[in-house]
């Protein structure tokens, strides 16, 4: 897995870039562990600098840990350092900014719970604040503000079921939403696959679909209803957001997207693709 960036008129029409060389990020960028992939990338602009944060898989302990690379323009980006490791896996820095403080609620499945950080000095040092969830093996956890409430889409390692819960505050506590699953049984709708995002309004989250396998490709959902009683949503384009080029540093599969708006009618997105090699990696 590597990651590049799109630009597009909306965060459901990107494409590659001719000035951008994509991938802008690989493991061999990584200078402070040695790195098996990068994937899962989330930004956040602050002052005139994105910060990009992204997993790491370091290949002596087989462990995901969060790493940091920054650009101006988002075309050339430099990596930083790991900015946050743990005795366990890492991965999907779902990152963002509320109430004058930048948080990261990054998947934490092999504990068996959703734990959020808070930055004490960003981009650089995060503090473990709580357990937002617990003894529940969630992944790629997604959260949004909307209508006065938090709502968080998680996972399963089965990639099949699709959860949703409410809190009044980002510290919660978190309540099920009756419906759930609000998805099941289904590897190509299940999963988060980026950042839900709000578009003139309205609701969207992504989905990576894994069939026929894993990190196949990135569908977008309209959700049409969001309340704390009911939930539903319709799939917003007959095609994939993004998906595999057959060539090249995304030829065999792409499972994330993290689009930004940085003026009217233009995008910018952080993706990952996967390209097939001699070195196993793990999918977790």
């Amino acid at each position: 897995w590597s990651i590049g960036i799109y630009f597009g008129t909306s965060p459901f029409d990107l494409y590659s870039p001719d000035e951008v060389k994509n991938p802008v990020l690989t493991s061999k960028n990584v200078n402070d562990v040695r790195a098996d992939f990068v994937a899962d990338p989330f930004m956040i602009k602050h002052g005139p600098t994105w910060y990009m944060f992204f997993e790491i898989q370091e290949t002596w302990s087989q462990l995901g840990m969060i790493g940091l690379a920054t650009s101006l323009a988002g075309f050339k980006w430099e990596y930083q350092k790991v900015v946050l490791r743990e005795p366990f896996h890492l991965s999907y820095p779902y990152t963002f900014y509320w109430n004058r403080d930048f948080y990261m609620v990054p998947e934490t499945y092999q504990t068996r719970s959703v734990r959020l950080y808070k930055a004490i000095k960003f981009p650089f040092e995060w503090a473990y604040e709580k357990d937002l969830l617990s003894g529940q093996d969630c992944v790629d956890p997604s959260i949004i503000f909307y209508n006065g409430k938090f709502w968080m889409f998680t996972s399963t390692i089965k990639n099949d079921t699709l959860d949703l819960h409410f809190a009044d505050t980002i510290t919660g506590p978190w309540t099920p939403h009756p419906q759930n699953p609000i998805v099941n049984n289904d590897l190509r709708t299940a999963r988060p696959g980026g950042r839900v995002v709000e578009v003139n309004g309205k609701i969207f989250r992504y989905a990576q679909s894994c069939t026929p396998s894993y990190g196949n490709e990135v569908h977008a959902f309209e959700i049409k209803s969001l309340t704390t009683e009911s939930y539903s949503e319709r799939e917003f384009k007959s095609h994939p957001i993004i998906s595999k080029t057959g060539v090249g540093w995304n030829a065999f599969g792409m499972h994330h997207i993290d689009p930004h708006q940085i003026e009217k009618n233009k995008w910018i997105a952080c993706v990952d693709g996967y390209q097939k090699s001699l070195i196993f990696r793990k999918e977790f």
